[in-house]
């Protein structure tokens, strides 16, 4: 894993959205949205009790039966059941607790950032694509051999060296990409748009750091107040025997029905 140690960082965590447009005057900027946040501190590691300084954020949510016993007991403590959760190292002890969240206002449009993902899977590919070799040449005489790697070392030591670079698993990869801009802020709806283009899939975690000071919401506790418990008095019913008449049947229209003589 690759630890960014600065001075005064500010991080976050978020998932990538489909690439979009955005205009600045009159000319446009291609950027790519990131719904970061709201993480929520796990666990906030120091010096004196783990022997390095850093953040435990959390993002999203998931079901708590899909979540081993062991973490489920640790995220009870901040009150969530999270689909990521990644470390951040800070150079010094941070002053937060857990339970704190850390959204979008925490940067501003201008920000230079660096943003860390996973790559997209390419799968077995050739040393054109993966390398970006040349290839054979295209004229007459080369045959079946427009897109293969040629040779491979000399006779001699009759093996292959280390680091040749042949076909092979391509993508699935930690990236990095430094010195991206923050075009513009959603706070509303938690979405950075970022200029350029980042590593990774839609929908795939990314780790957005940046120079510049955390800002943490403290969430309010809240208590959990018991119902009160309200007696409804049941009123006795009383049974009718079957067969017995409770009730004359009422006259109709006031007008009284007699026996008709035999």
């Amino acid at each position: 894993y690759q630890f960014f140690v600065l001075k005064i960082m500010k991080f976050i965590l978020g998932k990538k959205l489909p690439m979009t447009q955005l205009w600045d005057n009159d000319r446009v900027l291609a950027v790519t949205p990131v719904l970061a946040g709201p993480c929520t501190v796990t666990q906030v590691k120091t010096k004196a009790l783990d022997k390095y300084s850093a953040l435990q954020l959390a993002l999203g949510v998931r079901k708590e039966k899909n979540i081993k016993k062991p973490q489920l007991g640790h995220f009870k403590k901040a009150g969530v059941a999270p689909m990521h959760v990644r470390e951040f190292r800070t150079e010094n002890d941070i002053d937060a607790k857990i339970g704190d969240q850390i959204d979008v206002s925490t940067f501003a449009v201008g920000d230079v950032v660096s943003v860390t993902g996973t790559s997209k899977g390419r799968g077995f590919q050739g040393v054109v694509k993966r390398h970006g070799f040349q290839g054979g040449r295209k004229s007459h005489g080369n045959k079946d051999q427009l897109r293969m790697p040629g040779s491979v070392g000399p006779k001699g030591p009759a093996h292959i060296f280390k680091g040749m670079r042949m076909g092979g698993r391509m993508g699935k990869e930690r990236v990095t990409i430094q010195n991206l801009s923050i075009a513009a802020i959603d706070v509303e709806k938690n979405i950075l748009y970022i200029k350029g283009a980042v590593p990774g899939a839609n929908d795939g975690l990314l780790l957005i750091k940046g120079e510049g000071e955390l800002i943490f919401k403290a969430v309010p506790v809240v208590e959990e107040s018991k119902a009160e418990e309200i007696k409804v008095e049941e009123t006795p019913v009383e049974e009718s025997k079957t067969g017995e008449v409770l009730a004359e049947a009422a006259p109709v229209n006031g007008i009284k029905e007699e026996a008709p003589a035999v």
